[in-house]
């Protein structure tokens, strides 16, 4: 059974950065893969962060990153990365990634546009 599995959630300091990874097992990220992050603040909606395309790496972001997060991916460990910079507290939530298929190579923002997920990892930015 594929799955999705994130790591690198833990508690930094404000300004800090800390770097999120989302492997696959089971399987691998196909060319047609979008590869999404999402993130849900304590009490809030999950909202998105940013998703890449497997097959040239093109990303989009949500408007609150503002330059500080950026995604890559790494073909041959089958890994997506979240790279996040200047973490304030109100980047604290839990954070997954998503995958979807997708034959027009779409950068999907709505979650409900992903079929596969990952159990989160949580980040939380003392002041």
């Amino acid at each position: 059974q594929v799955q999705l599995v994130e790591s690198g959630g833990g508690l930094v300091q404000a300004g800090d950065s800390l770097q999120l990874s989302c492997a696959v097992f089971g399987g691998t990220f196909s060319s047609l893969t979008t590869v999404g992050w999402f993130r849900q603040p304590p009490g809030k909606d999950r909202e998105f962060v940013g998703a890449i395309r497997w097959r040239d790496g093109g990303a989009s972001y949500g408007d609150f990153v503002k330059g500080r997060f950026t995604i890559s991916r790494d073909g041959a460990k089958n890994t997506a990365y979240l790279q996040m910079n200047s973490l304030t507290p109100a980047d604290t939530a839990v954070y997954s990634c998503a995958s979807v298929k997708s034959m027009s190579g779409a950068l999907p923002t709505s979650s409900l546009e992903y079929r596969r997920w990952g159990q989160g990892t949580q980040v939380t930015v003392s002041p």
